[in-house]
């Protein structure tokens, strides 16, 4: 079963079966936790780094920022591992600058930088990252294998006149 996660939402599963997927990550970074012993995936799509923008939005959907979205994912690893972070492996995708070619806001790279000051801060680390770059991808996980497959779009250009 495809199971999609759309922008600021957390999905995992057991499902040996299963594959998680989101879409068209523009600026925004799909965070997966991955692990072989537990034989289970978590994928998260965060929009923004900070919450503080928004607080109200945070406590509906605390996926949508990395400094809320991080922590809901870490407690789940943490249910599933019985508190052993180092059985699961942590991967990001994402992070481009779409229609930000001057990096006024550099949004996808202060998301990639969040999400990695918050897992070093909980003792985790990314083992991969495929962030940056001008174009969109999307992002599937086999949950049976951990195999990730991104699709990438090239968007430079698009929307300008």
């Amino acid at each position: 079963m495809r199971i999609d996660v759309g922008i600021g939402e957390f999905k995992h599963s057991k499902g040996e079966s299963d594959e998680i997927k989101t879409y068209g990550l523009g600026s925004c970074v799909a965070l997966i936790a991955y692990s072989r012993h537990h034989r289970a995936a978590g994928m998260i799509h965060i929009a923004l780094p900070e919450s503080e923008i928004n607080p109200g939005k945070a406590s509906d959907l605390p996926g949508y920022f990395a400094d809320t979205g991080v922590p809901l994912m870490l407690e789940w690893v943490d249910r599933v591992s019985g508190k052993n972070r180092r059985a699961f492996t942590f991967r990001m995708y994402g992070g481009a600058s779409i229609l930000d070619d001057q990096r006024r806001f550099d949004i996808g790279r202060r998301n990639a930088l969040a999400i990695k000051r918050l897992l070093w801060k909980y003792g985790c680390g990314v083992i991969k990252e495929e962030v940056g770059g001008t174009s969109s991808r999307t992002v599937t996980v086999a949950v049976a294998t951990g195999d990730i497959h991104v699709n990438t779009v090239e968007t430079r250009g698009i929307g300008r006149r």
